[in-house]
């Protein structure tokens, strides 16, 4: 593991130096070809979108955002709008919006371009194709679940019939609709899709193809959904030992797989294995990517779960209000990386019983989501429910169920009966009906949670373990207050 670790470091920092002298030459390139050839010559223009991937790849969005609408607003002018070079450049600069979470610009530019190429090229060019697997994966973005599903399959069945069962991009699109189903909670078909895109990618690209070494970690995440650790962590470990084995240019992102593997250990209450990998992962990031890097923050996010499982509170809360604070400063307070790290802030204070700060910010947090995201969207049903435990722990029962039921037939409408979420939902308004002493109610919703939580995630998974005690408990209560009367 450390070895694994060490070779990142210096990879990364080789990395970082080819990168500084790649945007210094890309800079000058384009600075050269406006002088000699004119600013809307093709080549210069080819410049121009070279040097806004370097700063894509350097995450300097703005940069990248402002040399891309240049290009494509020019391309268009000069070559039209159906032009393969224009299209390309909407797809640059709707990579761009992506990466910084603007959906909404991201899927207008998205529809325009896979509407043009169904038109130019056809419905089962490779070109259109493309373009509804990457529409399709800003619907899972947003939540939009039944369309994403639904134009992942159109594509599977059309790369099927055009490339073949195993070609690679056959695979991924089989990938991407195992990333959907495990967002809709079916983790059964998410496995079996899982591990057939491995045996596929073993056959035809190898063990230690880094595409290969994705999938299995792919598939780790989902044994790990479904509370099955051990598997998980053994997963993950191969794919690390793998990783050692692996030439420097065919590695995936090894910390983020780092990144996995200590939250499974810390899943299982290894704590102090689970810290040193965090450790770790957030020293590296934090010298390669920065203080104020996106997934150095995300480093230090998953530190503090392992301090607050721990009991350390403390620890965890100045961890907390460091990353809030720089997304607010970097990102805005609106961004949801933000709205997340505000939720985890309130997430302490809960548990500390500092229950006035808690709901302060639980309550920004979802109307900030009702108005950027959206009633529906499953973050802001999140910051709902977490409301709603905050009632409940200061006894404000009747505000819990009122949130509670909204908050559970918006998932019955959203995302169906058998999600995940909904059976938390139906979980969370038990208990607040428990507490306004509807006891009948709460124990015949409890009693239906327990045998949908057996079917969808096992009688052994810690939540249906839970709510199982909970409903028995309720109904041996009522027993003896049978008894009693």
């Amino acid at each position: 593991m450390a070895k694994a670790l060490a070779v990142v470091d210096v990879a990364a920092s080789i990395v970082q130096l080819v990168d500084y002298g790649c945007n210094t030459l890309r800079r000058l390139n384009v600075e050269t070809r406006k002088r000699v050839i004119g600013a809307e010559h093709p080549d210069t223009l080819t410049s121009m979108a070279n040097l806004a991937s370097t700063y894509r790849k350097q995450r300097r969005w703005k940069e990248a955002e402002e040399l891309e609408v240049q290009v494509m607003e020019t391309r268009k002018r000069m070559l039209g709008e159906e032009h393969l070079d224009t299209l390309a450049s909407m797809d640059n600069l709707e990579w761009t919006y992506r990466n910084q979470e603007r959906w909404e610009e991201a899927e207008e530019l998205e529809v325009q371009v896979m509407g043009t190429r169904n038109r130019v090229l056809g419905k089962e060019h490779p070109d259109t194709l493309t373009s509804m697997a990457v529409l399709a994966s800003t619907y899972r973005s947003q939540g939009r679940l039944k369309e994403a599903e639904e134009l992942e399959v159109q594509v599977i069945d059309m790369r099927k019939r055009v490339l073949g069962e195993e070609h690679p991009d056959t695979l991924i699109s089989v990938g991407n609709l195992a990333l959907t189903y495990g967002k809709q909670g079916r983790l059964k078909e998410t496995e079996e899709l899982d591990v057939q895109v491995i045996e596929m990618k073993k056959r035809v690209l190898g063990e230690e193809h880094s595409s290969t070494l994705i999938s299995m970690g792919n598939l780790a995440l989902t044994y790990r959904k479904q509370g099955r650790l051990k598997e998980a962590e053994e997963l993950f470990v191969q794919v690390l030992e793998t990783f050692e084995r692996v030439p420097r240019k065919e590695r995936p992102d090894t910390l983020s797989i780092v990144d996995s593997l200590a939250s499974t250990y810390r899943d299982q209450g290894l704590w102090k294995e689970a810290e040193e990998l965090e450790v770790q992962v957030v020293k590296t990031r934090r010298r390669i990517l920065g203080e104020e890097h996106r997934d150095t923050l995300i480093s230090k996010n998953n530190l503090s779960v392992t301090y607050k499982d721990q009991g350390r509170w403390k620890e965890a809360e100045e961890l907390d209000v460091q990353v809030m604070e720089t997304r607010k400063r970097v990102l805005g307070e609106e961004h949801p990386d933000t709205l997340i790290s505000m939720g985890n802030l309130a997430g302490i204070f809960w548990i500390r019983g500092r229950w006035k700060e808690a709901e302060e910010l639980e309550v920004q947090v979802m109307e900030t989501r009702k108005r950027v995201l959206g009633d529906e969207h499953p973050a802001t049903l999140s910051s709902m429910n977490n409301l709603s435990e905050t009632y409940k722990s200061q006894g404000r029962w009747k505000e819990a169920e009122e949130l509670d039921v909204q908050v559970m037939e918006t998932s019955l409408r959203v995302l169906g009966e058998k999600h995940p979420f909904t059976l938390t939902c139906m979980n969370n308004l038990a208990f607040a009906l428990k507490g306004c002493g509807k006891n009948a109610e709460a124990i015949k919703l409890m009693g239906k949670c327990v045998q949908l939580r057996t079917l969808i995630l096992g009688a052994d998974h810690p939540h249906t373990l839970s709510s199982s005690d909970a409903f028995t408990g309720w109904q041996t209560e009522r027993y003896y207050f049978r008894l009693a009367g």
